[in-house]
């Protein structure tokens, strides 16, 4: 049976040292331990501006007092300016919105307003929490919070747009069943006080570029019915939020910074899997344990000692592996405990899921494997440990992540488990990196052309669109272009699309940009989702590996030309990877500067692709076999941030001519790995080129370029960032403990010439010589 949790002494380290009890002999994986101290409550008293009936409401719900970051940002927000609240996990930031927002709409019996969030699972949260307030209060009864998204029955919808005054949905179903229904939504624009932001960290790249226009458009359309909402957004931590929130909305936000929420005292460990002497992977590289199994491992030996464990993973079939896995190693211990564990991922039902989180809380399971779905607002905390298997992506993620942990004034355990990853391999071997830097910026780029035109698209089938609005968003370039596609025509009331367009139908704003390709089981017919046709070749390609909520499929083929990817039910035992060739041609400099041997730009590219096979890898990392492919060139116009480098530069680092290639190849890999550490993407939102002579520079040349038409900001960020970026990256191939590289620090699952050549120390020597030029 289950050991007693500790109720003494330092928690967290106890919890790590039962953990490290279990370690395999010989094996030494913890490479970081930091303890952090607690931090007390700070208060504030109810604003006088406050409704009684709604600070009565939240009284009788369990809150005495608001804390001092709540009670600032709602009366900042009942002022009439927008702002943003970013603080911690579990902070209590809907109370920010909520006083404000209960207290306008029992003023003013007309008043209506919107919530805004990524995820179905955290409206459902807020509904929930927000009827309960309604139903605490007399004044509140007639403001039926409601859900309107893809889910919700024809005919609730109808009920919800005659009678709902708070209306919680999504920046889909507010683009493309909202925005374009104006009219039939008069009364509730006309009325709108507030709108919510939730989680807008989470808007980032093209989707936060869409979602940024999507507001924008919103504001427009409110500005017809002569209203001027006020919008409170919710974050994680992040760097200056309030510049970010000011670029989502389009206006000036203020920001709340100073967290006056209580937390005990947390523990974080950072862990390094073992290199596998028996297992090797492309090239003969060395592969090290998988992230999942180290990660499964430790969530038995917690729940052995009785300790409440969440561990994060980075797919929906890594959730469900990591759960089954737990509880075979659980079996062998105590069957009842092995019971006690479960899998919690985004595909479920609703009511599997609300269940799932009710047994959570009240410690019916004592563990669970879970994707990101559990890390945006859904109200589980007060777990005693959080394992993260794979650094999530951003700073932000990984706090929000860990802010699960840690009951009121008792300690936690948090537990970084690094995957076979460059950026994973950086930050278990410079914590500071993680632990004491602050969160990324948000990166988006409303101005993207090929964001924006079908956006004005959009706009324009709404209301035309007049000469002072493209000026201020500065898209008569844009929208020149579009007239000379037919798309659009300029009339002397303003800008009017044409007949026959339908724009909101071909805009995914969570997706790539131009032609979305279907995949769909062929044997049922079922639709199991879309990728964006620049992508389909590389990840829908014939022969791929496609997983849909827990379940594997096929690719059988793909038609790019009408948009299909046919595939069937298979469950191999690996993964594929594409292999592909890449051209690049600068077609614009942006901005350049001459460091002596060392030249720095922000550049236009286009990239051409033609993927020509892929690799077939088991679970272990090692290779199966590559097989070969015939598929068309795909073409990319998009931004890239660059460096040239002398020849004679090289020669002095100790890399002579033959070793040009593998050190710029292994230098380029290890930069794109390193790239989310100074913005807020993931590694398969950008790609690069690295050659030894360049037709455009002449020169030995390194790209890294953004994976979206048109740019998505990444590249912007990486230019801004060059230093502390690539010193990052040298010392992270520097840190590794392979001998000639490997997936931790230069080799890419995604290299389209198989990882070949690369040179680890001709890297490091290329990247010290760069620094040392331009610092």
């Amino acid at each position: 049976m289950s050991s007693p949790v500790p109720a003494a002494g330092n928690f967290g380290r106890t919890l790590l040292d039962r953990v490290l009890a279990g370690t395999p002999g010989g094996e030494h994986p913890l490479t970081h331990v930091a303890d952090l101290p607690a931090r007390d409550s700070q208060y504030a008293q109810w604003p006088s501006w406050a409704d009684p009936d709604v600070v009565g409401a939240l009284r009788a719900s369990g809150i005495e007092l608001p804390w001092t970051h709540q009670a600032d940002a709602a009366s900042r927000a009942a002022a009439g300016s927008h702002v943003v609240v970013a603080t911690g996990t579990a902070s209590g930031k809907s109370l920010a919105y909520q006083l404000p927002i209960l207290t306008a709409l029992a003023a003013d019996p007309r008043a209506t307003a919107l919530y805004l969030s990524p995820t179905k699972a955290l409206g459902a949260d807020q509904i929930r929490s927000a009827s309960g307030l309604c139903d605490a209060a007399e004044s509140l009864a007639d403001i039926y919070p409601n859900a309107f998204d893809g889910d919700t029955p024809a005919e609730v919808r109808q009920w919800v747009r005659a009678n709902s005054r708070w209306v919680f949905t999504n920046p889909d179903m507010l683009h493309i069943g909202m925005l374009r229904a104006h009219q039939r939504w008069a009364h509730f624009f006309r009325n709108l006080r507030y709108v919510v932001v939730d989680e807008c960290h989470s808007y980032r790249g093209v989707f936060g570029s869409n979602v940024a226009l999507v507001l924008r458009r919103l504001r427009r359309i409110c500005r017809r019915y002569a209203a001027d909402p006020v919008f409170i957004l919710a974050s994680a931590t992040t760097a200056d939020p309030g510049s970010a929130a000011a670029r989502l909305i389009g206006a000036p936000c203020e920001q709340v910074v100073t967290d006056g929420s209580p937390h005990g005292p947390r523990t974080v460990a950072l862990w390094e899997p073992p290199l596998l002497a028996e297992v090797t992977g492309e090239n003969g590289a060395p592969v090290r344990r998988a992230a999942g199994t180290e990660a499964a491992r430790i969530m038995a030996d917690l729940m052995i000692e009785g300790a409440r464990t969440l561990t994060f993973v980075r797919s929906r079939r890594g959730a469900e592996l990591t759960a089954m896995n737990t509880r075979a190693l659980l079996a062998q211990v105590d069957p009842e405990l092995a019971e006690r564990v479960a899998a919690y991922r985004a595909g479920y039902l609703a009511e599997d899921r609300r269940e799932l989180e009710a047994a959570l809380a009240d410690g019916t399971l004592l563990g669970a494997a879970t994707t990101n779905a559990l890390e945006l607002g859904v109200d589980i905390a007060g777990l005693d440990a959080v394992v993260v298997a794979g650094f999530p992506g951003t700073v932000a993620s990984f706090w929000q992540q860990a802010g699960r942990s840690g009951r009121r004034g008792q300690g936690s355990l948090v537990v970084l488990v690094a995957r076979d990853d460059p950026l994973d391999t950086y930050l278990v071997h410079h914590p500071a990196a993680l632990l004491d830097k602050p969160v990324e910026a948000t990166v988006t780029d409303p101005s993207n052309p090929y964001v924006l035109g079908p956006q004005l698209l959009c706009a324009a089938l709404e209301l035309p669109l007049g000469d002072a609005e493209v000026a201020e968003l500065g898209a008569l370039e844009v929208l020149t272009d579009l007239a000379a596609q037919g798309l659009i025509r300029r009339r002397a009331h303003g800008w009017f699309v044409t007949a026959d367009s339908n724009p909101h139908a071909s805009v995914d704003i969570r997706g790539g940009i131009g032609l979305q390709v279907a995949i769909v089981d062929a044997q049922s017919g079922r639709m199991l989702g879309t990728v964006d046709g620049g992508r389909a070749p590389a990840t829908a390609h014939p022969g791929a590996v496609h997983l849909h909520q827990g379940e594997s499929f096929v690719v059988d083929s793909l038609d790019l030309e009408n948009g299909l990817a046919l595939v069937h039910a298979e469950t191999p035992e690996w993964s594929t990877s594409a292999r592909e060739n890449t051209d690049i041609v600068v077609t614009a400099v942006l901005d350049s500067s001459e460091h002596g041997p060392v030249t720095v730009a922000l550049t236009e590219v286009e990239v051409t692709h033609q993927v020509v096979g892929y690799l077939r890898r088991l679970p272990s990392g090692e290779v199966l076999d590559a097989v070969e492919l015939d598929m068309p060139p795909q073409r990319l116009h998009t931004r890239a941030v660059m460096y040239t480098v002398t020849p004679e530069l090289m020669e002095r680092a100790g890399i002579p001519a033959d070793r040009f290639p593998g050190a710029l190849h292994a230098a380029e890999h290890a930069a794109i790995g390193l790239l989310p550490l100074v913005a807020t993407c993931d590694r398969g939102d950008i790609g690069g080129v690295s050659t030894a002579l360049h037709a455009d520079t002449g020169l030995p040349t390194v790209f890294v370029y953004d994976g979206h038409q048109g740019g998505a900001g990444f590249a912007d960020r990486g230019h801004a960032e060059l230093t502390p970026w690539l010193r990052a990256t040298r010392d992270a191939i520097a840190s590794c403990e392979c001998a000639a590289g490997c997936p931790s620090c230069v080799q890419s699952p995604k290299c389209g010439n198989g990882n070949n050549p690369l040179d680890k120390d001709g890297a490091v020597r290329l990247l010290s010589a760069v620094l040392d030029s331009i610092c």
